[in-house]
């Protein structure tokens, strides 16, 4: 099934879908900040089954100036690893950041770097990557509960992934 968008800038649309995707990234142990007050910047997607059921998630958060995208909530259930999935999700992630005019990815991860350095990324200043992404959900949360001095920081330019320009 292809990826499906969730709406998180309207209160009536896909209310089901964010319930559905709060629940899933809860399992995975992924931060829900930014669900409860979106930003047009926000942008998730579920992949469902063939029963419906969430078995994976991805998005990203733009920096204000559009430069920057915090890759987050990229996950896949148990029962869907090891066939590609994350690749996928996070592949997805990374192409409409870049189409949406991000040149550099951002993400934090304690426990998943050998993945996200078969997608490029490198480790990085987690204090660089706080100040070039400081109005998103994710550093305002980490940077107001303690969390931001335990986190791990990646990143990646995008500039392989732009679009080519006429």
């Amino acid at each position: 099934m292809p990826l499906v968008p969730v709406a998180l800038t309207d209160a009536d649309a896909d209310a089901d879908a964010r319930a559905d995707l709060r629940a899933f990234l809860a399992a995975a142990d992924l931060t829900l900040a930014g669900l409860d007050s979106p930003s047009p910047r926000l942008r998730l997607w579920v992949d469902r089954d063939a029963t419906g059921t969430v078995v994976g998630s991805t998005g990203y958060e733009l920096s204000a100036d559009g430069e920057h995208a915090l890759i987050r909530s990229v996950a896949v259930a148990p029962t869907a690893r090891t066939r590609g999935a994350g690749s996928r999700l996070a592949r997805h992630a990374l192409a409409d950041a870049a189409a949406h005019g991000a040149h550099h990815a951002w993400l934090f991860s304690r426990r998943s770097g050998p993945f996200w350095q078969t997608l490029g990324f490198t480790p990085a200043d987690r204090d660089a990557l706080a100040a070039a992404l400081p109005d998103t959900h994710q550093v305002q949360l980490f940077r107001a509960t303690g969390q931001l001095a335990r986190e791990v920081a990646w990143s990646r330019p995008l500039d392989d992934l732009r679009p080519p320009t006429p």
